[in-house]
């Protein structure tokens, strides 16, 4: 029995340093205070729970490739496009929305700009007041604001390279 459980339980990241986890938590904070500033000087709902999620790879696991400019910029381009047609076409459809979603995903994995968080985004077209050009403000804000804070913060010590270079 044990031998089936195994899997679900066994950690998969490696450990890291207090210090590090530490670090990683304070960057996202500020990153979403950031993103919250921002919303209170413009007047757009910029926190959205995306943005969030984006948080977690940037300051947590900048290494990975979900975690890249390009990954984020591009996940979230095809998602908001996606999402924005899908409430052109469909408004208020639940149906339409899961059919977003997947074909977010699949555009993103064809495109090689997977970004898990951007995947949510046609959810939050359907459910969210802001519709067509003020989808795309808000997630460039977004993302520009995260990534640029999390180049400045994995500068700092204990450094990491962000982005990763291809070599």
């Amino acid at each position: 029995m044990r031998r089936h459980i195994r899997p679900f339980t066994a950690r998969h990241e490696p450990r890291g340093t207090f210090i590090s986890h530490v670090k990683s938590g304070s960057g996202a904070m500020v990153g979403m205070a950031l993103v919250g500033g921002l919303s209170t000087l413009t007047g757009l709902p910029l926190l959205i729970a995306p943005l969030g999620a984006t948080a977690v790879l940037l300051f947590g696991q900048p290494a990975s490739p979900l975690a890249q400019p390009m990954n984020i910029f591009g996940g979230y381009l095809v998602a908001a496009f996606v999402g924005a047609g899908a409430m052109a076409l469909f408004p208020a459809s639940w149906l339409a929305a899961a059919l977003a979603v997947g074909i977010a995903i699949a555009l993103m994995l064809m495109l090689r700009v997977t970004h898990p968080p951007a995947g949510a985004l046609p959810l939050v077209a359907m459910a969210s007041p802001f519709q067509g050009p003020n989808l795309f403000v808000v997630v460039l804000i977004g993302c520009i604001s995260l990534i640029s804070l999390a180049l400045l913060h994995h500068w700092l010590p204990p450094r990491k390279q962000y982005p990763v270079r291809i070599d």
